[in-house]
């Protein structure tokens, strides 16, 4: 089994009282911003029903992601995209990858977990 180190971030929130096309057009900013972060390997925004949005980061590590969070609050401070995110309703986490099925390595599908057990840990 190969131990993996990267790890997902997922921050969810409600939005402030804006459309929807606003919000992404804001995240042009941010986007820009993580391209040019160490560790940064790709970010997926999604919307639930209930209008909560999901914001899923992978970084090559914990270490990348919490690094790059505490600097997104410095360095983006008065980024428009604040102005948009109920402050009450964010819930942020990042977590090593347990787990990855279906990426494609040496023209193998992947299926690897390591030896920790995320729940425990």
């Amino acid at each position: 089994m190969q131990a993996h180190t990267e790890a997902l971030e997922i921050t969810t929130f409600r939005l402030q009282d804006c459309t929807w096309r606003t919000f992404l057009r804001a995240n042009a900013e941010v986007d820009a911003w993580l391209r040019r972060q160490p560790g940064f390997r790709w970010r997926r925004i999604a919307r639930r029903r209930d209008g909560t949005v999901v914001d899923m980061l992978l970084w090559d590590s914990v270490a990348h992601g919490t690094a790059a969070a505490r600097r997104l609050m410095r360095e983006l401070r008065g980024a428009a995209i604040h102005a948009l995110i109920d402050p009450n309703t964010v819930s942020w986490d990042i977590a090593p990858v347990q787990h990855v099925s279906g990426e494609a390595r040496d023209g193998r599908e992947a299926d690897a977990e390591t030896e920790t057990d995320s729940l425990a840990a």
